[in-house]
């Protein structure tokens, strides 16, 4: 009997060392050195959902390189579908790899942590369903060679940043230019996760640290989940992975001083992956593992990250379902929303840096002072970490917000994000609020393929409305709240107007000639003394109108019944409560 035990425990050995070696990656038979060509990694998510009845691979919408965007579902109770998932209360984690494939090493951790899933290996409870974006930047992953990071310590080859447009994809999460990122909607949609992980590599300074890590802003999370995380979920993440011998210290955001002398919390807009889910009410991440040290290490480290957060699943996962679950309903009746975030540095957190010394020497190029880090100099000081944000802008919500018809490129960018809308059903008149455009800011130089605009300024106005049949009215009583305030208020840092999808109104249509409107214009003011006397107050404090007729003649022309209304008018109007 104890002989067949013995023999029975030998075979399982075998039938394990078998599947280990069957299902090796690229990233393992090569000593940790490479990372494989994006064929070969749908080949090995395609083997093991072909293997596996827990695993299924669907694609999901198309990008910018012609290829599909794929999404590899886990499930142990093999139902994959997000519906039944959220019906049944089951903790969902999505995550994003190879946004930029010159940072691939979320991909080849990815695949070792389902694949070890699979074997066994690792333990993840059963309400636990898990979806994988194996590559997201299939353009740039198919760029591929060692010219993209020439800072990187490895891979030997990988992707360029910049997916089959050029675009790079963690700016696009608001705008949707790509292909990419319009499929990402869908399925972030059609998940709706719990938490999302988003695998990248740093630059920047040098220090002792593998892995770094950014969570969303928790101010700008809010709620339930945004206490929670910053309250238990950081500190666990970091002293998990200080347990497995990755210490973590917060993305370096520490440009333009020493990171010794601290630095703010990264601030994640909604053009971000983790801002972009974190207006859905979803605990998201970006880990950012450092370009200087070996790739083996930092997939290691990236592998590590993936079982402390399923560690704190095993414990917390009911937890996290619930508080998202409240925060979520919550959002439908919230009537306050902040935009435009600053740090705060009235307080801050302490973290233990470990860093390396810098010091300034003469650059052997130009002779002029350059930076370097002195790794035969390790030290480790607390340090001071600044991650409280305070909103910069104040919304109430309107009850309701009227987009005509004819801007379909917002209408259909609402609908792809879950925003309900409905068609008005008749011609009607509506007492709305209008924003005018009184003043902005642009950038001078193309940001993304865009100018982006800043410093907005707005004239708010009382007016009654006449909307046609087809005209689409947001109710604000949504899940979708916080996204549709972040993208419909113009004055917002991530918003469609700041993103130029209303540029056109920006840009007058039509004009007068001025041998004829100079009588047409005198008539008028005689006509309006109070406006007469108002042009002559704006000479009296404006020494440039004073000197200039085609100026004065303008400014009649501005303050006119002839003014063209959809000039500098926000499209989007508000019905208040």
């Amino acid at each position: 009997m104890k002989k067949l035990a013995i023999l029975f425990i030998m075979l399982l050995t075998i039938g394990s060392v078998a599947a280990q070696d069957r299902y090796e990656t690229h990233f393992e038979k090569s000593d940790g050195k490479q990372t494989p060509v994006y064929s070969d990694v749908i080949a090995y998510f395609n083997q093991l959902a072909n293997d596996f009845e827990s695993v299924k691979m669907v694609e999901m919408g198309v990008t910018d390189s012609g290829f599909p965007l794929h999404v590899v579902l886990f499930d142990t109770q093999k139902v994959f579908d997000p519906i039944d998932w959220h019906k049944n209360d089951r903790l969902i984690l999505y995550i994003n790899n190879g946004i930029h494939p010159g940072e691939p090493d979320g991909i080849d951790a990815s695949m070792m942590y389902l694949r070890d899933i699979l074997l066994g290996k690792i333990e993840v409870p059963a309400d636990i369903a898990i979806a994988i974006t194996p590559v997201y930047n299939i353009g740039g992953h198919l760029n591929r060679g060692s010219h993209s990071r020439v800072n990187q310590n490895g891979p030997e080859e990988f992707g360029f940043r910049g997916n089959a447009r050029s675009y790079d994809l963690n700016r696009d999460f608001i705008k949707a230019d790509t292909k990419n990122a319009r499929s990402f909607q869908q399925i972030f949609n059609w998940l709706k996760p719990h938490v999302f992980i988003d695998t990248h590599v740093s630059n920047g300074a040098d220090y002792q640290h593998v892995m770094t890590l950014i969570s969303t802003q928790h101010n700008r999370l809010g709620g339930q989940l945004g206490e929670y995380l910053e309250k238990e979920l950081n500190p666990a993440l970091y002293n998990g992975m200080k347990a497995r011998d990755f210490p973590m210290i917060p993305y370096v955001n520490a440009y333009g001083s020493k990171p010794e002398n601290g630095w703010p919390q990264f601030k994640d807009n909604g053009r971000y992956s983790s801002g972009y889910a974190a207006l859905f009410k979803t605990l998201s991440f970006m880990p950012e593992t450092h370009m200087l040290k070996p790739y083996d290490q930092r997939v290691e480290s990236t592998y590590e990250l993936f079982l402390t957060f399923t560690d704190i699943f095993q414990k917390d996962a009911s937890k996290i379902v619930e508080m998202a679950k409240a925060d979520r309903k919550e959002i439908a009746t919230k009537e306050q929303f902040g935009l435009n975030h600053t740090s705060d540095r009235s307080s801050h957190k302490l973290m233990e840096f470990n860093g390396y010394e810098s010091g300034m020497k003469p650059s052997d190029i130009s002779g002029l002072p350059r930076l370097y880090y002195d790794r035969e100099k390790p030290f480790s000081v607390d340090i001071k970490f600044y991650d409280v944000y305070q909103a910069g802008l104040e919304i109430n919500k309107p009850e309701a917000y009227i987009i005509p018809q004819g801007w379909h490129t917002v209408i259909d960018n609402l609908r792809r994000n879950s925003v309900q809308v409905q068609e008005l059903k008749q011609d009607t008149s509506i007492q709305v609020t209008v924003y005018h455009i009184k003043d902005f800011q642009t950038g001078q130089r193309p940001y993304e393929g865009h100018y982006l605009h800043s410093k907005v300024e707005i004239e708010k106005s009382a007016a009654m409305m006449d909307f046609r049949k087809g005209d689409l009215m947001v109710m604000m009583n949504q899940e979708a709240n916080n996204y549709i305030i972040e993208v419909l208020e113009p004055q917002g840092e991530d918003s469609f107007f700041a993103w130029n999808f209303f540029d056109t109104i920006l840009q007058s249509k039509e004009g007068y000639s001025a041998y004829v409107f100079e009588d047409l214009a005198a008539a008028f003011l005689a006509e309006n003394p109070q406006l007469k006397a108002s042009l002559e107050k704006a000479k009296s404090e404006n020494e440039e109108l004073a000197k200039s007729g085609s100026a004065q003649l303008r400014w009649v022309y501005e303050n006119s019944p002839w003014k063209e209304k959809e000039h500098n008018r926000y499209p989007v109007y508000r019905v208040e409560n």
